[in-house]
């Protein structure tokens, strides 16, 4: 890794730490995915639907600007089908805002939730995340 890989480095005593922005990206999509009613994070739309991502790929659907004491971030998800997306988004904004700022110190000014398409099952099988 080199020096533009990490968002925020801190010197102490005994050395540095260093926080990668890969690890920033991880903890909000962690704490995003906790939330109930978000089947997924969305890696971008793909002919039109919606892809969404296993675990192994949550920082895909994130992106962040880091300062050296601030972030924004962008969160890109799936809601599942019947869940009112506005009370979804705003549980989403505060667990990755306290996600974050517990774990790495850096104060979150914004949390931008892009909702990207809707899950629903029919007999039991997941369909198709059309977004028009």
């Amino acid at each position: 890794m080199n020096e533009s890989d990490f968002v925020k480095e801190e010197q102490t005593g005994l050395g540095s730490i260093r926080i990668s922005d890969e690890v920033v990206k991880i903890i909000a999509g962690l704490a995003a995915t906790e939330i109930k009613g978000v089947a997924g994070m969305s890696g971008g739309l793909v002919g039109g639907i919606a892809e969404m991502l296993g675990r192994k790929n949550l920082s895909k659907g994130i992106k962040v600007e880091v300062g050296e004491k601030e972030a924004a971030v962008d969160v890109f998800v799936i809601i599942e089908y019947g869940i009112r997306i506005p009370d979804v988004a705003a549980q989403i904004q505060e667990s990755v805002k306290s996600a974050i700022e517990r774990m790495t110190g850096l104060e979150v000014v914004e949390v931008n939730v892009n909702v990207q398409g809707v899950a629903f099952t029919s007999e039991g099988r997941e369909e198709e995340h059309k977004v028009r």
